[in-house]
């Protein structure tokens, strides 16, 4: 089991609506290898089962992102959560 709060903060840093980063470019803002199961679209999907908790997408919406993977299946892309006006997103509680 990873630990993913290295992402997590990376995110945070962010000031961008959206990034990508590549595999490996997770892997040195973690400090290790992603796990196989990442090669999966359903692995990274933020909103895909949002009761099933996994820490990599608990990572992501508490930086304030969601994840999807790249169709090209070797990367990621991070969209900034939109805020609604006078509510909190789960991110944030």
């Amino acid at each position: 089991m990873h630990d993913y709060d290295a992402l997590r903060d990376y995110l945070k840093r962010q000031t961008v609506p959206e990034l990508v980063l590549s595999f490996e470019a997770i892997e040195d803002i973690l400090g290790g290898s992603l796990p196989r199961a990442a090669q999966r679209a359903s692995w990274w999907d933020s909103l895909r089962s949002p009761q099933e908790k996994m820490p990599q997408r608990e990572a992501c919406l508490a930086a304030g992102y969601v994840a999807t993977r790249m169709p090209d299946g070797g990367s990621v892309k991070f969209k900034r959560l939109k805020k609604e006006p006078g509510r909190r997103h789960a991110a944030e509680s």
